[in-house]
């Protein structure tokens, strides 16, 4: 059973209206201390608005919110310090330079229940953690999108956040530099005890970044829980295929197990190329969101028909 001291964001009925649309229908969701959470959905699901919420940067309709204790709508400046914000774009700061912009801001951060200043981070070691080492001397308009992309990781975590935001943080990246931020994230995570929240359109990243998942769909929330657990919840076929002197055959069954030994039983090693495709994330979150967009569908016919 979790305390609230391992609690690191808490969020309960959360609604948010823009006129007569509404956009958070009551989100339910916590996120513990060290923990890797990833929010997916569809385009207008709510993320974004989920997370502008939690930043302090969007006032929400009603329901109840604690980031680290506080209600991120009247937290104060000490608050602030100890979250960090990636958001989706960039800005530029032209005049600076990679290691003098990184060193300007982490001479602002008062670390949390002391008041002498003490810079959360040497720069060296926090260029060396995104990966800019070599551009410290570089001016950021400079910089290739990739490399804006890890400085704006920087400037998030320039303050050792105790919680971090990153929406859609690997946008634009090439996989080498997506699989180097995963392990960034990772060594957040697991080495300084950081809550991630992730947003994603990306089910592979959302796979090996997250330590759970959850999937928003028309302003709810309508799956929570690890990749694993996820794909274990729906009640989908496997995929079996082989091959059986040269003829290659596809088969889908609910007892894929039992398939395959009643396939040795019959054929024995004449049974080749064996394959057997279980439910993956993309096949729950595909079906996950398609179920509920036929839910909401079926709601407003009967709303109008009323």
């Amino acid at each position: 059973m979790s305390t609230s001291s391992d609690v690191a964001i808490d969020v309960e009925d959360l609604r948010m209206r823009y006129g007569a649309t509404d956009v958070l229908k009551g989100v339910t969701f916590r996120a513990h201390r060290g923990e890797v959470l990833v929010m997916l959905g569809p385009n207008g699901a709510g993320k974004s608005t989920t997370l502008e919420i939690l930043e302090g940067f969007r006032l929400r309709s009603s329901g109840r919110v604690e980031v680290l204790g506080s209600d991120p709508a009247d937290a104060d400046e000490l608050w602030r310090a100890r979250i960090g914000v990636v958001l989706q774009s960039w800005r530029d700061h032209g005049r600076w330079r990679v290691g003098e912009l990184l060193d300007y801001l982490g001479s602002f951060y008062v670390p949390f229940g002391t008041a002498e200043h003490r810079r959360p981070w040497d720069v060296g070691g926090l260029m060396e953690l995104v990966g800019l080492t070599d551009q410290a001397g570089s001016k950021i308009s400079s910089l290739s999108g990739g490399q804006r992309r890890r400085m704006d990781v920087a400037i998030g975590i320039v303050g050792k956040p105790e919680v971090l935001f990153l929406d859609e943080p690997t946008a634009g990246f090439d996989p080498d530099a997506r699989r180097e931020f995963h392990d960034l994230v990772h060594r957040l995570a697991d080495l300084d005890g950081t809550t991630i929240l992730v947003t994603t359109h990306d089910l592979d990243e959302a796979e090996k970044l997250a330590d759970r998942i959850v999937i928003l769909g028309g302003g709810r929330i309508i799956a929570d829980g690890s990749p694993d657990d996820l794909a274990r919840t729906m009640p989908s076929d496997s995929e079996v295929r082989w091959s059986v002197d040269g003829s290659r055959s596809v088969h889908s069954t609910a007892q894929s197990a039992r398939f395959v030994h009643d396939l040795f039983a019959q054929y024995g090693d004449r049974v080749v190329d064996l394959e057997v495709r279980r439910a993956t994330l993309e096949d729950t979150y595909m079906s996950l969101v398609h179920d509920n967009a036929s839910i909401d569908a079926a709601r407003t016919v009967e709303a109008v028909t009323r």
